[in-house]
């Protein structure tokens, strides 16, 4: 991770692969969400076409959005379609279920830890990258979400590609990819819980280079529970960074996945507003997370 190749388009010192690499990236790149769109008969078997079309969005946009008719509570859709895409190593984080899926609900106040962590309540979530407080050696490449149930009102997500991110960054300022790229950027600290160590101190950049010589990124725009480093070439990055996510930047989609609906990624930049559930809790908000060490194959 970070070893640039010369060559490489995220090589601050090759200009000339870097405009190559922006031209193809922004041309003719979409202002609408339902660019993002597939629509698919079932997850568990992707014809030819459907799988291509995903695939083809992930490669372009780093994301795809699917549309099934298919509405059960079916675990399977998540695990079927990720390995259609080569996705079969899963971060099996604190909180996942067995299968190393993690349902994301609502925790009962006698869901043990989940309760003390904002993805199980009905709180907005702040703009981040999963993993991002993992071990530099167990990144998170790839993510998968899967709607059983949308909320009763809210619950929408924000979606940016980070390849986006880091071209309006550098576009504005090559420093601050510099700043971004030191290993000691970004640190969050270690998770203790009844004096228990959970997760040691976690320190890493936040733009890197991934799989294949992709780029990868590691952020959370938290502001309790993390420590950026104290030089103002990435006090000036971060600030930059949060505007943009705060703006209406037309590379920002936003849109609440539906039943049936799931997104495909490369664990792109991604918020969740707050939401309200039905007052039957067998109704409320549901969605499947899969976390992956891998790109999504192919992209």
């Amino acid at each position: 991770m970070n070893t640039i190749d010369d060559n490489s388009p995220f090589s601050l010192d090759n200009d000339k692969a870097y405009q190559a690499w922006r031209a193809r990236k922004l041309e003719n790149y979409p202002s609408d969400l339902s660019a993002l769109v597939v629509e698919i008969n079932d997850p568990r078997l992707l014809s030819p076409a459907e799988h291509d079309a995903i695939l083809a969005r992930c490669k372009r946009f780093n994301m795809a959005i699917y549309a099934s008719p298919l509405k059960d509570e079916d675990k399977a859709f998540s695990h079927e379609i990720s390995k259609q895409f080569a996705l079969t190593q899963l971060d099996s984080n604190m909180c996942a279920d067995e299968d190393s899926i993690t349902s994301l609900t609502v925790a009962a106040e006698t869901d043990g830890i989940r309760q003390t962590y904002i993805p199980y309540t009905n709180k907005p979530i702040k703009w981040h990258t999963d993993g991002y407080y993992n071990a530099l050696d167990r990144q998170i490449y790839a993510l998968l979400l899967h709607c059983v149930r949308s909320a009763k009102e809210g619950g929408e997500n924000a979606l940016l590609d980070h390849e986006i991110a880091y071209i309006l960054m550098r576009d504005e300022n090559p420093e601050y990819i510099q700043a971004l790229m030191q290993a000691d950027a970004m640190c969050i600290p270690a998770n203790v819980v009844d004096g228990k160590e959970l997760r040691p101190l976690r320190c890493g950049p936040v733009f890197s280079i991934g799989p294949g010589g992709s780029l990868h990124m590691r952020y959370t725009k938290r502001t309790c529970s993390i420590t950026w480093k104290e030089d103002k070439a990435t006090r000036a990055a971060v600030l930059f960074l949060e505007k943009l996510l705060d703006s209406d930047s037309p590379y920002i989609f936003r849109g609440t996945l539906q039943a049936g609906q799931g997104l495909v990624s490369n664990n792109v930049l991604h918020d969740r507003s707050g939401f309200t559930d039905p007052t039957d809790t067998k109704q409320q908000r549901l969605l499947y997370r899969g976390r992956f060490f891998q790109r999504v194959a192919g992209s």
